[in-house]
C-alpha cells in the first residue's frame, strides 16, 4: 500500500509541476504578445489589438479553465510591472475581465467534451461573452476611468472617437462603432489562430 501511495505521491508531485512551469510558460508568451500592439481604423488609438489571449486560450484547452484564469492574472500582473498603470489598477482589473470573458466559458465548454466541434462552439460563445462584457465595462467603468485618469471630460474621449469615426457621436455610439467590434475582432482572430495551432501544439504540453 505504502509503495502504491508513494507512486500516486510522486505522479501527482511531477503533474502539479508540470502544470506550474506550463502556466508560467503561457504566462510570460502572453506577456510578450501584450506588448505587440496593432491599432485599428475604425477605433480610436487608445484602442489597440494585441494576441495575448492566445496563450490563455491555449491553457484553458490545455489545462482547464482555471488554469487559463491564473494565466490571464500572471500575463497582467507581469505588464503592470513592467509598464505601470494611468488607472489604479482599473484598466488592468477590467481587461482581466474581458480577457477571461473569452477564455474561461471556451475552455469550460471544451472541458465537456475534447473535439473540434464544442472548440468552435467554446471560441465563439466566449466571443460573444468577451463581446458584451467588454461594451459594458468600457461604457461604464474602463472609459470613464480614462477619462479621469487623463484629466479630461468623457465628451473629449468620444470626439476622438468621432475623429476616426462619424458615427460615433456619443458614449453609446462609442460603445456600439468601437468598443463592441474591437472585441469581436479580437475574439475572432484569436479563436481562429488557436484552431489553427491547437492540433499541432497541443502534443507540446502532453509530453512526460
Amino acid at each position: 500500500m505504502s509503495t502504491e501511495t508513494n507512486v500516486v505521491s510522486r505522479t501527482q508531485n511531477r503533474f502539479g509541476i508540470r502544470t506550474i512551469a506550463q502556466v508560467s510558460m503561457l504566462s510570460a508568451i502572453a506577456t510578450v504578445l501584450m506588448l505587440f500592439e496593432i491599432p485599428l481604423p475604425f477605433a480610436p488609438a487608445f484602442y489597440e489589438i494585441d494576441f495575448s489571449e492566445v496563450p490563455v486560450l491555449v491553457g484553458c484547452f490545455v489545462m482547464g479553465p482555471l488554469a487559463g484564469a491564473v494565466i490571464e492574472l500572471v500575463k497582467i500582473l507581469l505588464n503592470l510591472v513592467i509598464n505601470g498603470t494611468m488607472t489604479a489598477g482599473v484598466g488592468e482589473a477590467a481587461n482581466f475581465l474581458i480577457g477571461c470573458a473569452l477564455c474561461v466559458p471556451a475552455g469550460l465548454i471544451y472541458k465537456r467534451n475534447r473535439t473540434r466541434k464544442t472548440a468552435i462552439i467554446g471560441m465563439l460563445t466566449g466571443t460573444v461573452f468577451m463581446t458584451i462584457i467588454g461594451c459594458v465595462l468600457n461604457a461604464y467603468i474602463l472609459l470613464p476611468t480614462y477619462a479621469t485618469a487623463f484629466g479630461m471630460p468623457l465628451d473629449s474621449l468620444v470626439e476622438m472617437g468621432t475623429a476616426v469615426n462619424s458615427h460615433i457621436t456619443s458614449l453609446s455610439t462609442f460603445v456600439l462603432f468601437a468598443v463592441g467590434p474591437f472585441n469581436l475582432l479580437k475574439g475572432v482572430l484569436v479563436s481562429l489562430i488557436v484552431f489553427l495551432i491547437y492540433k499541432k501544439i497541443s502534443p507540446i504540453f502532453r509530453m512526460r
